[in-house]
């Protein structure tokens, strides 16, 4: 049995916001594979459901980000789960829109929904880091993670919901350089490395210098002139040149 944890914030006014990531992420996950409605227990919203051979817990907490840890902790004791069961979907600040880490232990860096969990549980749980980018500023910090995705990000932000979700078996499974492959093969496909034309493309051809005087021939146009053959008799040639 895994428990894994979106952060965010209850209610509709913040569902848009990029605090809310964690939410964002555990609803694709249980919309793509099918796990049970979501429904209130350990002060959270909670599904479950399976991916491949492994059982999943899907919680979202209800008590807000400072107090994520409460709804954690109920859940914990009530599956009599180890901190290495336990993965935790939330923003990071400190990696780019679109960016995903995995990241097993270590400090809360000032996020108050993993400050929390720390204060229930420790620290040893693993960590789905997600990225929204910084405002440049720390005094802008609580607006900028309070606030919605921009539109312009609308795209990115599908991408990557849609690469987690590819991802999450092999989450589950253990093998998180797999998982994180399946999230960048949505957020940055690789490209075509052949070098093909498309088809019905004609291939260009090099344009005469626009400064090349009038009626003068340009040095590709030479290159490319084929002398005619003369057609005229001997006779007709030596003519030709006493009458200039």
């Amino acid at each position: 049995m895994q428990l894994w944890v979106g952060l965010g914030n209850p209610g509709a006014k913040y569902a848009g916001n990029r605090h809310n990531i964690g939410f964002m992420a555990l609803d694709q996950i249980a919309v793509d594979h099918g796990f049970a409605p979501f429904r209130s227990k350990f002060h959270g919203q909670l599904s479950e459901g399976r991916l491949g051979s492994q059982r999943i817990a899907l919680l979202k907490p209800d008590t807000f980000m400072n107090l994520s840890g409460q709804a954690v902790r109920a859940a914990v004791d009530f599956y009599k789960l180890t901190p290495d069961a336990i993965t935790v979907f939330h923003d990071e600040l400190d990696l780019a829109p679109g960016k995903c880490r995995v990241k097993q232990g270590g400090g809360h860096a000032g996020h108050n929904g993993l400050r929390s969990i720390h204060g229930h549980i420790g620290p040893e749980y693993q960590r789905v880091r997600l990225g929204i980018g910084h405002p440049g500023h720390k005094d802008r910090v609580a607006a900028y993670v309070l606030g919605d995705f921009a539109k312009a990000e609308a795209t990115m932000l599908d991408d990557l919901m849609r690469g987690l979700s590819d991802g999450a078996p092999a989450l589950a499974a253990g093998d998180s350089a797999k998982f994180l492959n399946a999230v960048s093969l949505r957020v940055a496909p690789p490209r075509s490395s052949t070098g093909t034309r498309p088809q019905g493309k004609p291939v260009p051809q090099a344009a005469a210098p626009s400064d090349a005087p009038m009626g003068k021939a340009t040095p590709a146009a030479k290159a490319d002139a084929v002398p005619q053959a003369d057609a005229r008799s001997p006779l007709q040639r030596l003519a030709d040149k006493f009458s200039k």
